[in-house]
């Protein structure tokens, strides 16, 4: 079967129907799209009478809201790599209050609208009545499309029905169950909507719970929608937050996601430095959308906009999605934290040019801030079958007596600075260089050639030895800039107030001299811009044993990639 980038799934099912038809709609169209998966509800659509249907409002329904949360729920589940969004340009309440302007349009679409993924297949779960009838039909559901969306040319367009039937048959939806929907009695209760609607969040990595938040909220709102975005501040205490995605890209991927969504609202997005932001000082707001977790959240929401005059925001809760594939380091919910933790050990950005380097052995550069586990991790890659070599035990080397760096330290720094058996006091030497930063340079110009010059002896030596994978567990990897003798960069990382934790109990010292450490030295985030895989050892030993063998086995593969495409 032909795959396409991107679709458009018109569901014509009665919205009562379509909770138990969800999750084979959406396998059997992931089984043709590959990327980004539009959803486009018109209930009771007719593609089978032979006059071409027109687009028309649907109105906003408690059904609907609940529809959207139940479709982004199975999307996680059974077709997780999918980017799906629920397209509300064509539902709004018929009433001039509902409407910018107080004036009603006659269409949804007066022009195609242009989405940010162009839709090279439209796909339906309209059912034949007739298996004549479907030549008609697929040329009826390509006009409509392309009234309502500006489409690849030669767009393709495909009927799901018969996929449906096997997987509802394979998967016990029995055609009875859905005929008992039919037959019970449903309350299309109108869904209350607001002038202006405030939400607030990371958003990081745009996910199924988000994808919920958005659209439940642009259902709600008629004219602006106010999204606050953690920034700074209020990101200090996400798990893993060096991995979250910067500001303005999030920014940028919301804006995105909600021009399609729904193009005609207002959208603000701002900053959020503070658990409040503009919420609590916005006259204009009148509703805020939370979830059972964040409820509490939007009560103090309230208390402060009372405090300030402010009349309340009327608190509209919608649910947590569950996360099926949660491991047990990671929430039930679907939520950013957890899939930061999954990219732990994959390849965040491709390697750097290393032609210059042979291909074997491959060369692991990996560092990270004072305990944060570099060292284990790096016998923990020994173990697996990497020669590791240690370039703060090769420092120790570059201070002895007879090396090429002795005498330099000596001339550079003074006699002093020797202990009784003409070894060099490191500890003396450290005072000379604690807080001055000219003086530590013109120590480090001198060791770190040095080092350099042993680890690639080191890396020779594991050649010649017929090691695939070398291991240079360096601190000073990324400052050093020896980043041109390895193929890839992976980082450590650990909250700061762990690594002090760690670094106390480790080396006995105060936790303001391990704090001074850490600070001294690169930052988290400016580690992870450099790094090609980035690894934690936050977590108990077996789940950083686990994340060390998914990177190595994720390695071995691209190790063999390479050799594939290397010319021989």
């Amino acid at each position: 079967m032909s795959m396409f980038s991107t679709g458009i799934l018109v569901l014509t099912s009665p919205l009562h129907t379509l909770p138990l038809r969800i999750a084979p709609v959406l396998s059997s169209a992931a089984q043709v799209v590959e990327r980004t998966l539009y959803v486009h509800l018109h209930p009771g659509l007719n593609l089978g009478s032979g006059n071409q249907p027109r687009p028309v409002f649907i109105p906003p329904v408690v059904d609907l809201s609940s529809l959207i949360t139940r479709l982004y729920s199975n999307a996680a589940d059974v077709c997780g790599h999918l980017d799906v969004r629920v397209l509300l340009t064509n539902v709004r309440a018929q009433s001039p209050a509902s409407s910018p302007g107080g004036t009603i349009p006659s269409c949804p679409f007066p022009t195609p609208q242009h989405l940010s993924h162009s839709p090279d297949v439209v796909l339906t779960d309209f059912p034949l009545q007739d298996p004549g009838q479907s030549p008609l039909v697929t040329q009826c559901l390509q006009k409509y499309a392309g009234h309502c969306y500006v489409c690849s040319p030669g767009m393709a367009s495909m009927l799901l029905h018969p996929q449906l039937e096997m997987l509802q048959q394979e998967e016990g939806v029995g055609q009875e169950k859905e005929q008992g929907l039919k037959n019970g009695q449903h309350k299309m209760d109108p869904l209350e909507t607001y002038n202006d609607v405030v939400v607030g969040g990371t958003f990081d990595r745009l996910h199924g719970a988000h994808k919920t938040l958005l659209n439940v909220s642009c259902l709600l709102a008629n004219r602006r929608f106010l999204i606050g975005v953690c920034d700074q501040e209020m990101l200090k205490k996400k798990v893993l937050k060096e991995l979250i995605e910067p500001y303005p890209l999030r920014v940028k991927r919301l804006r995105e996601f909600l021009q399609d969504v729904k193009p005609s609202l207002e959208v603000e997005i701002v900053p959020l430095d503070d658990p409040f932001g503009a919420s609590v000082v916005d006259p204009q707001l009148q509703c805020i959308v939370v979830s059972e977790e964040t409820r509490k959240g939007g009560e103090a929401v309230n208390k402060r906009r009372l405090e300030n005059g402010l009349p309340g925001l009327v608190l509209h809760e919608i649910q947590l999605l569950k996360d099926a594939h949660h491991t047990e380091t990671e929430e039930e919910k679907i939520s950013s934290s957890s899939l930061r933790s999954r990219l732990l050990g994959t390849l965040l950005t491709d390697p750097q040019n290393t032609s210059q380097l042979p291909l074997l052995p491959y060369v692991i550069g990996l560092t990270g801030g004072s305990g944060s586990g570099k060292t284990s991790i790096a016998r923990r890659l020994e173990a697996l079958g990497a020669a590791r070599i240690d370039s703060d035990q090769l420092g120790h080397e570059t201070y002895r007596p007879g090396a090429a760096a002795y005498h330099q330290v000596l001339q550079e720094f003074g006699s002093d600075i020797l202990n009784e058996d003409k070894t060099i006091n490191r500890r003396a030497l450290g005072r000379k260089v604690f807080g001055n930063k000219e003086r530590l340079k013109a120590l480090t110009d001198i060791v770190w050639p040095q080092i350099a010059l042993l680890v690639k002896e080191r890396i020779q030596q594991a050649r010649e030895e017929g090691k695939q994978v070398c291991v240079v567990d360096a601190a000073v990897l990324l400052e050093a800039g020896w980043m041109d003798m390895v193929h890839e960069v992976w980082v450590t990382v650990i909250p700061e107030e762990e690594a002090v934790l760690r670094i106390t109990e480790r080396d006995g010292v105060t936790s303001d001299d391990a704090l001074q450490r850490l600070q001294s030295q690169w930052s988290n985030p400016r580690q992870v811009e450099q790094a090609n895989v980035v690894l934690s050892t936050l977590w108990e030993p077996e789940v950083t044993q686990r994340q060390v063998l998914h990177a190595w086995n994720l390695l071995q593969k691209r190790i063999l990639q390479k050799q594939a495409t290397q010319p021989s």
